[in-house]
């Protein structure tokens, strides 16, 4: 039986699940411009295949700071699994596992990083720089005893964004018995749960900081401006994720496909760019990379595929994936990711506003 293609995830999954969680998981900040926007932005881009190329069958593996993963897609970091399954982020890494991607375990997970990192095998770790460096170095020395390899660094919130639809929805906090498990901390005899604490004060000296305390490898997740991206490479980052937050932050951002080659122009090479933000195609996958990306990552359908059916759900939504992506591959004339370039793209200027 042929699975459900990853737009048509979202309709179905809002059938088992709480109206207000589902729009928590769908929602973005004020009018949802950039969730539209980045979406949209590959309508805009075709694909002009080459020909009797004789390229062989598609070999969708790709090495990622030293870790082959089976294709160039990553699961991004989503927060609060359990509220798509009663699992939680462990089915997520099973599938994860399952599939031979990477899983970027969230900070904000509902589930223990340890539990998640053993069940994904390749695990990257999503952090949020805190004010507190003291508690920061605890959440890395944690990610570097799990075996995580990389820290994504979530850089576009120094202050939270406004969600239109969980202020109407009250939607401000989880239900009853349900906590952020990697914000648990230990005291005395009793036991807490931190608040994830956003700071505009932080700044590049932070992330110094960080880099003088970690062998792990560093991606910042959520530069949106290529002068940054110079930044980030002069201060010993290993890799950038394009994001603007799956739209959840700061409205009318460009889609990441738009701010993708600005930045992979500035980088010129230095350090693996990635992306993430509106794939939904296997055809997605093949123009992000032949205008730069190393690899994407999905979110949002994620959630929809574990709402659905746990584990198996998100294991589906990976393979249906890794077929489009193949067969987009070869239809396009080429064997490998790293293969692709801009010769097949044909960017088609939008003839009203991006955000309509």
């Amino acid at each position: 039986m042929e699975h459900l293609a990853l737009q048509e995830l979202e309709a179905e999954a809002k059938r088992c699940l709480d109206p207000k969680i589902a729009d928590y998981i769908a929602g973005g900040a004020d009018d949802e411009l950039t969730v539209r926007a980045n979406r949209a932005a590959y309508a805009r881009v075709g694909l002009v295949p080459r020909v009797l190329t004789g390229a062989g069958q598609p070999d969708l593996r790709v090495t990622l700071f030293g870790q082959t993963a089976s294709m160039p897609v990553l699961i991004s970091p989503t927060a609060f699994h359990k509220l798509a399954h009663e699992e939680g982020e462990c089915a997520t890494a099973r599938a994860a596992r399952r599939a031979g991607v990477i899983l970027i375990a969230s900070m904000a997970s509902t589930v223990a990083l340890e539990q998640v990192a053993a069940a994904a095998g390749k695990t990257w770790f999503q952090l949020y720089l805190q004010p507190d460096l003291g508690w920061t170095e605890d959440l890395v020395r944690r990610a570097e005893a799990a075996g995580c390899t990389a820290l994504v660094i979530t850089v576009d919130s120094p202050v939270f964004g406004h969600r239109s639809r969980d202020a109407r929805n009250g939607f401000n906090d989880l239900p009853a018995g349900m906590r952020c498990e990697n914000l648990r901390e230990t005291v005395g005899s009793t036991s807490r749960v931190r608040s994830i604490v956003f700071s505009p004060e932080l700044s590049w000296k932070e992330l110094s900081w960080l880099r003088e305390r970690t062998a792990l490898k560093l991606v910042l997740k959520g530069l949106a401006h290529p002068a940054d991206a110079k930044l980030a490479v002069a201060c010993g980052v290993d890799g950038i994720l394009v994001s603007n937050h799956g739209g959840r932050q700061l409205d009318t951002v460009p889609s990441t496909l738009d701010l993708l080659p600005p930045i992979v122009e500035a980088v010129d090479g230095a350090i693996p760019v990635f992306l993430d933000g509106g794939i939904r195609r296997g055809t997605d996958v093949v123009k992000a990379l032949a205008l730069g990306a190393t690899a994407v990552g999905v979110g949002r359908p994620v959630l929809w595929a574990l709402a659905m059916d746990g584990e198996q759900g998100v294991l589906d939504m990976l393979e249906t994936l890794r077929a489009e992506t193949e067969r987009a591959l070869a239809l396009t004339g080429f064997r490998c990711p790293g293969q692709l370039n801009t010769g097949i793209l044909r960017m088609q200027p939008a003839e009203e506003p991006w955000w309509n």
